[in-house]
């Protein structure tokens, strides 16, 4: 094989090769995005002030209580937050990381992945556990199937009861609409069947009982509604009734703080505002 021949040979060894993954620098934003091999810098994190998020009281102070301790890299816990749709799971997740991030510059970043990369959580724990900072691992609206035996198992090894321990710089959130997967019973279903399901249901409340802080959320009343409503509406100068605002609930089936916002965003456009 002459040079010429050699050099085409590795060119084409080099095209079937995957990309190289950057190396990501972990001080320099706010936010992150990994993908399962690589992650990419978010510069700003997009959320409501914390004051704005109506009718979870009791869920804010916990969770940016918990939030702060791990900006100030003092003992922390991994999160869970579950329940109804719509009422802020996610959003007060990243308003508390702004709060933190305030109280503490440069100390803390909000990490989220998918949970189709909870295989790479290990690579993501080495690289993050060598850095100076603390983190939170974000998985949103994280979902098993009632019959996914390794789905939980794998995120509670995770949590806590791997070989590897995580670092002590590195917490997990995960928002979901169900505390825990339900049991369901089918027609027809077989010893085999009803035993696999069972051993499923065990692992998700295995999995609940590794988070040390639960946040429960649940559907707002119509004051609380109206109350969310009124908060998002003001800074814009919006107005807006009462029934127009319970109208717009009641055509998408639910009251909530994302049903609020949406309503905001329709009386935004109405009035030729741009948010």
């Amino acid at each position: 094989m002459n040079g010429e021949e050699l050099q085409r040979l590795i060119a084409a060894v080099e095209r079937l090769a995957p990309p190289r993954v950057s190396e990501t620098d972990w001080s320099a934003a706010p936010a992150y995005a990994w993908t399962g091999r690589s992650a990419h810098p978010i510069a700003a994190i997009v959320a409501p002030r914390l004051g704005q998020l109506r009718g979870i009281d009791r869920q804010k102070r916990a969770v940016a209580e918990n939030l702060k301790r791990l900006a100030a890299g003092v003992a922390a816990h991994d999160m869970l937050l579950w329940g109804a749709r719509g009422m802020g799971k996610s959003a007060l997740l990243r308003a508390a990381t702004i709060s933190a991030q305030q109280d503490q510059p440069s100390r803390l970043a909000i990490v989220q992945t998918a949970g189709d990369a909870l295989s790479s959580l290990p690579q993501l724990f080495q690289e993050l556990g060598a850095v100076e900072r603390n983190f939170l691992i974000f998985l949103d609206d994280l979902a098993f199937s009632g019959t996914d035996a390794i789905g939980p198992r794998q995120l509670r090894s995770l949590l806590d009861g791997g070989i590897e321990a995580r670092p002590a710089n590195v917490r997990l959130a995960i928002t979901t609409n169900h505390r825990i997967i339900q049991s369901r019973v089918s027609d027809g279903e077989t010893e085999a069947e009803a035993m696999h399901r069972r051993d499923a249901l065990d692992d998700t409340l295995a999995l609940a009982d590794r988070f040390g802080l639960s946040v429960g959320f649940h559907a707002c009343d119509q004051a609380t509604y109206l109350a969310i409503v009124a908060e998002y509406a003001a800074p814009l100068n919006l107005r807006w009734t009462d029934d127009d605002a319970l109208q717009w609930a009641r055509q998408r089936g639910a009251r909530s703080g994302r049903t609020a916002w949406q309503f905001v965003v329709e009386l935004a456009g109405r009035a030729n505002l741009r948010l």
